[in-house]
């Protein structure tokens, strides 16, 4: 299916690129840093001995930063941590990618995504012997044939308007030799605030949105390869107040693969503003699959 004209793109033809399956897009993201972690009162249990690596793996429109509050807690905790670079230009491309960055990681490993990296870490982490656990963070966990829009049609997504009007939640480009029928996408400001970021300070959520890194709109209709978490033991993090997966879906992805769930009164962005909820599901999936 083509997205982008070759020639005379305009808004109208842009915003068409984004009605793929259903006709209903999905956003898994976040981006830039952290506010530094606000720390509960109850501690971490951390069992003595050698640690895995945990790898983080970022949402589409984000980058890195998006875990900075885990990475301190983790490092603090003694782990070793990774934060994989993920290249935003969809499933197929960004797992094949993955699984490159994880074969050059020696001994154990826990993999964590948030969002669209669930569905990265879902596809990369099949047959790594290394990959000891996954943790989904508000996250998508695919199963093998599913795409990001066939798993967000009809779910109740902040971005459902794209099913009629695309350009209400999205700003879409071309980018400089793109292929027939390639284009990025941006999430509007507006839409960033009150859906993705609706637990975090209206200054935040405007950085946030402002820092954004593109995402290719040919990913959301890229389907699932055979899941990790049919091998692999899980967990999985949702929030209640989560408008961009949400927790019904969360839910129900979460029940077929079996993972141990942990609910928490959050946003999307869970990640960013309850950096000590995240960094709890990890350790505690990190101590249980040793």
């Amino acid at each position: 299916m083509k997205f982008f004209p070759r020639h005379g793109r305009t808004a109208t033809a842009l915003a068409a690129s984004v009605l793929i399956g259903a006709g209903v897009l999905t956003a898994s993201l976040t981006s830039a840093s952290a506010n530094p972690p606000q720390h509960s009162s109850t501690p971490l249990y951390v069992a003595a001995g050698p640690k895995p690596t945990v790898v983080l793996v970022h949402g589409a429109w984000a980058d890195g930063s998006s875990w900075s509050g885990e990475i301190a807690q983790l490092q603090h905790l003694g782990y070793p941590v990774a934060v994989a670079p993920q290249p935003g230009r969809g499933p197929a491309s960004d797992s094949e990618y993955l699984r490159d960055y994880l074969a050059a990681i020696t001994g154990p490993i826990v993999l964590a995504g948030h969002s669209y990296g669930g569905f990265v870490i879902t596809d990369a982490a099949t047959g790594n012997p290394n990959v000891k656990a996954l943790v989904y963070i508000d996250a998508f966990a695919p199963d093998q044939g599913e795409s990001i829009g066939s798993l967000t049609a009809g779910s109740g997504s902040i971005l459902e308007p794209a099913l009629t009007n695309p350009a209400s939640v999205l700003r879409l480009t071309g980018y400089p030799g793109a292929p027939a029928g390639a284009g990025d996408s941006y999430v509007l400001p507006q839409t960033f605030a009150t859906g993705f970021a609706n637990d975090l300070p209206r200054n935040k959520a405007a950085l946030l949105a402002a820092t954004q890194t593109p995402f290719a709109t040919g990913g959301f209709s890229e389907p699932s390869t055979t899941p990790a978490w049919k091998t692999i033991p899980s967990w999985a993090l949702i929030s209640r107040q989560d408008k961009v997966i949400p927790p019904h879906s969360q839910k129900l992805m979460s029940a077929r693969a079996h993972a141990h769930v942990t609910e928490i009164d959050g946003s999307h962005l869970s990640l960013i503003s309850q950096p000590d909820q995240v960094t709890r599901v990890i350790v505690k999936a990190a101590t249980t699959t040793r």
